[in-house]
């Protein structure tokens, strides 16, 4: 069966791949300054490209492809369909520390931002190996996550009140709607190395995840190690969505939505879900952070993460409701 099914997941990867090629040379085109190959060259048209908008089009590529394939593994793991990278708590801890890098004034420095939002994402995949312990259960990683989320927007809802002064205030708050605006390809290194580390991480539960699907008991019989997949998928969702928060914020709904798109696509196995999922989140990421620069808006740019909510929302009640009509 998985014969007769490959020629189908190449043809879903390399259709992807070509919106992808079509997509990068006009994410660089797009933009309050629009620049087109057809008309007199814009002044400093190369600085644009080079400096500003290059870097920002290969930061939505990385920051989707890892969110969207974490979506993918983390549906599998958890075998809940409404699963998302945010799940874990690992994203609103990692938040949580570059709100403090800004609460202490320490985001000024270079470096300190994602250092801080890395340390939280760190804390938070300590604390989910502390609390789960070596049970494995994923019941027990699921609430541990929960709390973790809880407490740490608990800690930022804190923070932001007693924030010391108007500036910080409005630099946490700006700063957790998610974007990728005046991004350079310092913030591309930060999230490029942790983020294909996650996701070779991620390709290597695969087959677990595959195996999972027929039950923890199945599973087990078949040499999977419930302890050793719990720790890579920890590992791999907080290298990847600790590295993207440091850099862009808070971005949500990418890893929920992309699996819907691409499953019906796939055979419908974990493993064969990743790649599409890297791919299609890459394209998302990449197609809206080029409409939130070309939507007009008095205040600038439209923040990406307050654009994918608002389409990350209808999308999700949409399966809350097929999901009642299945259960009904």
């Amino acid at each position: 069966m998985s014969g007769a099914r490959l020629p189908f997941g190449l043809g879903l990867n390399a259709a992807l791949l070509g919106l992808l090629a079509l997509a990068v040379p006009l994410s660089l085109l797009a933009g309050q300054v629009w620049i087109s190959p057809y008309a007199p060259p814009v002044r400093n048209a190369v600085a644009i490209l080079i400096e500003l908008r290059l870097p920002r089009a290969v930061l939505a590529l990385v920051l989707g492809a890892g969110l969207g394939a974490t979506g993918a593994a983390m549906q599998g793991y958890l075998r809940n369909p409404l699963a998302d990278p945010g799940l874990f708590g690992i994203a609103p801890m990692a938040a949580l520390g570059a709100v403090l890098s800004f609460y202490t004034g320490y985001a000024v420095q270079p470096l300190a931002l994602p250092l801080f939002a890395l340390v939280g994402a760190g804390a938070a995949m300590l604390l989910l190996g502390l609390i789960a312990g070596r049970s494995a259960s994923v019941a027990l990683f699921t609430l541990a996550g929960m709390m973790i989320a809880s407490l740490s927007g608990a800690l930022t809802s804190l923070a932001i009140s007693v924030s010391p002064n108007p500036f910080a205030l409005s630099e946490i708050v700006t700063w957790l709607m998610g974007a990728l605006e005046n991004r350079s390809w310092h913030e591309v290194w930060i999230a490029l190395v942790p983020t294909a580390l996650g996701l070779v991480l991620l390709a290597r539960c695969g087959p677990a995840l595959d195996a999972l699907t027929l039950g923890e008991a199945a599973a087990r019989s078949l040499g999977v190690e419930p302890v050793r997949l719990q720790a890579l998928m920890v590992a791999a969702t907080g290298l990847i969505v600790g590295s993207g928060v440091a850099v862009a914020g808070i971005i949500g709904f990418v890893g929920l939505m992309v699996p819907h798109m691409v499953r019906p696509f796939t055979d419908q196995r974990p493993s064969s879900l990743l790649l599409p999922s890297a791919l299609a989140g890459a394209l998302l990421l990449l197609v809206a952070d080029c409409l939130c620069r070309v939507i007009p808006l008095a205040g600038g740019e439209l923040r990406l993460g307050i654009a994918l909510s608002l389409a990350g929302a209808p999308f999700f009640l949409r399966l809350l409701i097929r999901l009642r009509r299945e259960l009904a």
